[in-house]
């Protein structure tokens, strides 16, 4: 096994191996074949071999991640000589890694690093959809305020407004509150938008902040009126996403926001202080 201190040496040399060919970081095969411990280029390309085979079955094109190349080499007396290369995408690295001898101890390692890496990015993508969602949800939250302040002024009170926003959420899932929560899981004393997908979230946004707009364009006044343009415009919604393949009573739900609020919250809280020992 390797030491700790030699692994991260070996992280350290293939990050600083990398280089820049119009715009896309790229590995040398050359140099790779150093770092994972094989000494024989012959023995090299058989993994190479492995490896691009692996991409074709992914359905990724060959030439994105491996692209032959020449370059020139000191033999001895200030004298050069041209030999076969081949630029690595950091893709292309990750399947040589995978394809190669994992009893050697570079291959190993090298296996290691690039599961951490795939993990980190990972996690890094599911914190940035989960702070889009707690994002959405904020909005959604905003934007219902300003229409029951633009209602008030039409008089629409309190339980008027809550009647207009139901018959919106009737016309955009096709079921009612009541149902909705039943289906969802959703507690009764909790609103159905704190357990929705941040799709749908979006989709209530745009449908109040349309009648918000429409009531005052419109010039609109009372529940009636107010009632139906909240109903059309959640109806128009439901058929872009229904015509997009989203039925929005059948999308699938998603974790209690303010569970997931707190957690972003923690984490930050965390990397603040952690950063601060350091």
């Amino acid at each position: 096994m390797l030491k700790s201190e030699e692994i991260k040496k070996l992280f350290a040399q293939f990050e600083s191996a990398s280089i820049e060919v119009e715009g896309v970081e790229c590995w040398s095969a050359r140099e790779l074949q150093k770092l994972l411990g094989y000494a024989l280029w012959q023995n090299f390309e058989k993994v190479l071999a492995k490896a691009k085979n692996a991409c074709e079955n992914v359905g990724e094109k060959i030439s994105n991640h491996f692209i032959d190349v020449n370059k020139m080499v000191e033999i001895g007396s200030g004298a050069e000589k041209e030999i076969d290369d081949i630029l690595l995408t950091r893709y292309a690295c990750y399947l040589i890694a995978q394809n190669g001898d994992s009893r050697k101890e570079q291959i190993a390692s090298a296996q290691n690093y690039f599961a951490v890496q795939t993990r980190r990015a990972e996690i890094i993508e599911q914190r940035i959809l989960e702070t889009e969602r707690v994002e959405a949800r904020a909005k959604l939250r905003e934007t219902e305020k300003q229409l029951s302040d633009v209602l008030y002024e039409r008089g629409v009170d309190d339980k008027g407004f809550a009647i207009i926003r139901s018959k919106g959420d009737k016309a955009l899932f096709r079921l009612d509150t009541t149902q909705l929560k039943r289906k969802m899981g959703v507690p009764q004393s909790r609103p159905v938008a704190d357990f929705l997908p941040t799709v749908s979230i979006k989709a209530k946004d745009f449908a109040a902040a349309m009648t918000a707009e429409n009531v005052q364009i419109k010039d609109l006044h009372g529940v009636p009126a107010i009632e139906k343009e909240h109903v059309d415009n959640n109806l128009g919604v439901r058929k872009i996403m229904v015509e997009r393949g989203l039925v929005p009573e059948n999308l699938p739900p998603a974790e209690d926001v303010q569970k997931v609020e707190r957690r972003l919250k923690a984490e930050k809280k965390k990397m603040i202080k952690n950063g601060k020992k350091y």
